[in-house]
């Protein structure tokens, strides 16, 4: 795809719901993952089987082929742990977990203790733990679906449906990113949620909106926006893990 292509498809795609979003992209995508946070973006797992298994009715399921993952830092709180089985064992799923170099986390452990990231930020910490195993991952997909929406920080307000991802394509393979529920508001994923008797993570009813590693994940208060529990420390636009910043950005 081109970024002519990328424009017209986004235009196309404004006007569809996330499932149709799905439908109308996977048969094009080639082989893709779909990215689940542990957080509310369970709400893409229930689309995903729901189009799988109505594929497998209408006799297309060829063109219906997702692989789940998950990123597993080593420092979840232990009620995302238990979630994450809720949902493999709610949709019969089987869920691709991702973890890091135990190399690598040792090495900056042994340099700067467990809790660096409250000193000297948290980038190269979810570098660790986040992006490099999800670079990794991604090698082998044409394409990735995430859970990002508009409303979820200020670093996200102009999120497309459909994109070249600038963080993890090279020079010899362009990865695709779809975010089918980029204009989906929090307020409409927890509509779906109980609507459909989605399973979600039980932090999500102690003030947890945004749910990341457990030191670096805090409840809001009454008017805070979700984003302000995670890396409550550090300015607000700078609440990236770096899996969503161009390689610009990144690098930087």
């Amino acid at each position: 795809m081109n970024a002519q292509d990328i424009e017209a498809l986004n235009e196309t795609l404004q006007q569809l719901s996330p499932r149709e979003i799905l439908a109308t992209l996977l048969p094009s995508l080639g082989r893709t993952a779909l990215s689940f946070s542990g957080a509310e973006d369970v709400v893409l797992i229930d689309h995903f089987v729901k189009a799988k298994k109505l594929a497998e009715q209408s006799g297309t399921d060829s063109d219906i082929s997702l692989y789940p993952f998950t990123l597993d830092t080593g420092r979840l709180p232990a009620a995302t742990y238990r979630y994450l089985e809720r949902v493999r064992n709610h949709y019969s799923l089987e869920l691709n977990v991702l973890m890091p170099s135990a190399e690598a986390v040792n090495s900056l452990v042994r340099e700067k203790g467990l809790f660096s990231f409250y000193k000297d930020g948290h980038k190269e910490c979810c570098e660790i733990r986040k992006v490099a195993p999800l670079r990794s991952h991604l090698a082998n997909f044409d394409a990735w679906i995430t859970g990002q929406r508009r409303d979820q920080s200020p670093t996200r307000m102009e999120v497309p449906f459909i994109e070249i991802d600038t963080t993890f394509s090279t020079p010899e393979r362009q990865l695709i990113k779809v975010n089918p529920l980029a204009k989906t508001s929090s307020a409409e994923v927890w509509q779906l949620i109980r609507m459909l008797d989605i399973p979600y993570n039980e932090l999500h009813d102690q003030g947890f909106l945004s749910l990341g590693c457990e030191p670096c994940t805090r409840p809001v208060g009454p008017g805070q926006h979700e984003r302000e529990g995670r890396w409550w420390w550090e300015e607000s636009t700078k609440k990236e893990c770096g899996l969503h910043i161009a390689t610009d950005q990144h690098s930087s």
